[in-house]
């Protein structure tokens, strides 16, 4: 890395970190010739389920396709009376992700918005409804009892959108995130905690389901074999039709390459050492700003979790007379970059004003912090010196 040199030198939000060891993988690919999904996919979607705890991953070619799998999994004809059914009401949080909610829309569900809580910027409650799907908003998850309650009597779904937590813990730092819902979602594009330049993942513990997310992936086959297997399944020509080529789902071509896959590869083993400096980048930008609580909201880890921070998010309290736009060009001034708060309110977005929707409550938080939110880079390849100078410019400025 360059020296770096205040003022001068951009801090970006987010970066990736990669070295040898994802060269030397692509290296092999691309000597072995096999560039679709094989051996590499295999590999990673071994290795990252044991890292999540989860029984079943498979690997898609981005975040967003993983959400599309796992909302479109739950209305699969084959969960019988479980499944979700066109204008059921899946509930989610309007401080959102396009490609969080956008599945629920294209698959003909009606999203439920609830507002989230400050310093959490995630819920602590949700009603119970056909279907939740828990953000795990800049990494930090809605309290378990959310979860619990729109659950409890084990009779909805539940999807975990981990894209922005990989690594967080709940359940007081026993369980990891991405093992709590009946499917997860993940997503390595290079903002995250490990890349593949683009990719993502779905996991889940139920055998039926991953069948289902599988079969989706591919094109809605109903074999399961991978492809360039013969018959592994045993059963290729027990019927009317070459089983290998019966489709049995509308379905997509969401696959990975190996390429990709082996960039996942190098980058698990390097998981633990990003996460550490994470940590460590929040802790030192949060202690150097305490002193302007009164002029911030400053994130606080939900009750009971250990959360993997993705940035730094930081809400101007409400009679303080700055928005988050006046922060973020003063910042810039001294090339410190920020971002907002994903979309917002995704109902004050242009696409999202006339869809079919519902809202519990007056969604006040989640207005405040598309105005008054912003935040700042925590990722691995920030400094312990561009973490004191964001301190000093943000006190400067404000």
């Amino acid at each position: 890395m360059d020296k770096f040199v205040p003022g001068k030198t951009l801090i970006r939000t987010s970066g990736q970190t990669t070295g040898k060891e994802e060269a030397d993988n692509v290296m092999a690919v691309a000597n072995s010739q096999h560039y679709a999904a094989g051996e590499w996919t295999r590999r990673f979607e071994h290795e990252f389920a044991n890292y999540v705890g989860a029984k079943y991953c498979v690997l898609v070619n981005s975040g967003s396709s993983a959400n599309l799998l796992a909302v479109t999994t739950l209305m699969d004809e084959s969960l019988g009376e479980r499944r979700l059914k066109r204008g059921d009401e899946v509930i989610t949080t309007a401080l959102n992700f396009p490609t969080t909610v956008n599945p629920i829309i294209q698959n003909g569900l009606v999203p439920v918005f609830v507002d989230v809580e400050l310093p959490y910027y995630t819920p602590q409650i949700y009603p119970k409804c056909n279907a939740v799907i828990l953000t795990h908003i800049l990494g930090n998850p809605p309290s378990i009892l959310a979860a619990a309650l729109c659950n409890e009597d084990g009779g909805h779904w539940i999807i975990e959108d981990c894209c922005d937590a990989l690594g967080g813990k709940i359940y007081n730092d026993e369980t990891k995130l991405g093992s709590i819902g009946n499917i997860s979602t993940f997503s390595f594009y290079p903002a995250h905690h490990i890349t593949m330049g683009e990719g993502g993942a779905v996991c889940t513990d139920n055998a039926q389901l991953y069948r289902i997310i599988k079969s989706l992936r591919d094109w809605g086959r109903d074999c399961y074999c991978d492809p360039g297997q013969n018959n592994a399944c045993g059963h290729r020509f027990d019927g009317d039709y070459d089983h290998k080529y019966t489709y049995s789902r509308i379905g997509y071509n969401l696959k990975a390459s190996e390429f990709q896959a082996a960039v996942g590869c190098a980058q698990l083993p390097k998981l633990n050492g990003f996460i550490e400096k994470r940590k460590r980048n929040f802790k030192r930008l949060y202690d150097g700003l305490k002193d302007l609580e009164h002029i911030f909201w400053l994130p606080e880890a939900t009750p009971g979790s250990d959360p993997v921070w993705f940035g730094f998010p930081l809400t101007i309290r409400e009679d303080v007379p700055l928005t988050a736009k006046d922060m973020q060009v003063r910042l810039m001034k001294y090339n410190v970059d920020s971002r907002r708060i994903f979309g917002g309110n995704l109902l004050r977005q242009p696409v999202y004003k006339n869809i079919q929707h519902r809202i519990i409550g007056d969604l006040k938080t989640t207005n405040l912090i598309h105005d008054k939110g912003f935040w700042i880079g925590v990722w691995q390849g920030i400094t312990d010196e561009m973490c004191d100078y964001m301190i000093e410019i943000i006190h400067r400025e404000v």
